[in-house]
């Protein structure tokens, strides 16, 4: 089942005041976006991504603007070992204290074939960088969440993580496999900590990887990262609280 945002659903401008919030995947797309939005409602907002260009670009918009001041931390996912999460977690715990919400962004598309034609390098490239990096960073970020007095986990899901396709493969697997993480770690965390775990689906979004996986369509019908954020607005902050579990989509038709 698909839970709601509330309708019209508006965000305080100070919705995010003195939150420490880390994002992945924020030097382009949606998580730039978030970032962005999640920095102009008053959020510490760390970047996270692989592309230090583009996150000094989202760090020098949100300097810019007026926000309060994000934080970098270059890592490529795909390669990142166990040693790499634990020293981030000991930066960030030096740094900040706590976290007070998540938001796993970062994604690939990999090969859109069969799975009889999926080579295995791709395969373990998709699901290491959707979803090995998202438990091991999870694992690794859950001392600092469980520190906050209101924390939000929110993974990224797909419609194809809810219902098979052919020809999405491992990047399928990958998003049917956030969904479950949501539903565990919810379940694990719900009675012994504040934090709640919950999934967003971002449905058909003007970005680079919906361009790439469907070069036929025309990416102006489909909305701007900025204009789906109130979802992620409302799921990182809190007026969620008490809700946990649950995958949501950020566009309701």
């Amino acid at each position: 089942m698909i839970s709601r945002i509330p309708d019209n659903y508006a965000p305080a401008p100070d919705l995010l005041r003195d939150r420490i919030i880390l994002v992945t995947g924020a030097g382009d797309g949606i998580g730039r976006a978030a970032a962005i939005s999640f920095a102009a409602h008053g959020a510490t907002v760390i970047l996270l991504g692989k592309t230090i260009a583009k996150l000094e670009a989202v760090y020098d918009e949100i300097e810019k603007s007026g926000f309060p001041q994000a934080a970098i931390y270059p890592l490529k996912l795909g390669g990142a070992t166990p040693q790499d999460y634990t020293a981030m977690r000991e930066t960030l715990e030096n740094e900040f204290g706590h976290l007070d919400g998540l938001l796993h962004n970062a994604s690939i598309l990999g090969q859109r074939k069969s799975i009889l034609d999926t080579s295995v390098s791709d395969w373990n490239d998709v699901l290491n960088v959707n979803l090995t990096a998202q438990f091991l960073l999870t694992q690794a970020m859950l001392p600092l969440l469980q520190k906050s007095t209101d924390a939000s986990l929110l993974f990224t899901s797909s419609g194809v993580g809810r219902k098979g396709r052919a020809f999405w493969g491992a990047y399928a697997v990958s998003k049917f496999g956030s969904e479950a993480l949501t539903q565990i770690l919810a379940d694990e965390l719900d009675t012994t900590t504040t934090v709640r775990v919950n999934c967003i689906n971002p449905g058909a979004t003007n970005t680079a990887m919906r361009r790439v996986a469907y070069p036929a369509e025309n990416p102006s019908e489909n909305p701007l990262p900025e204009q789906i954020i109130a979802a992620y607005l409302y799921l990182i902050g809190p007026d969620s609280q008490g809700v946990t579990g649950q995958s949501f989509d950020a566009q309701m038709k």
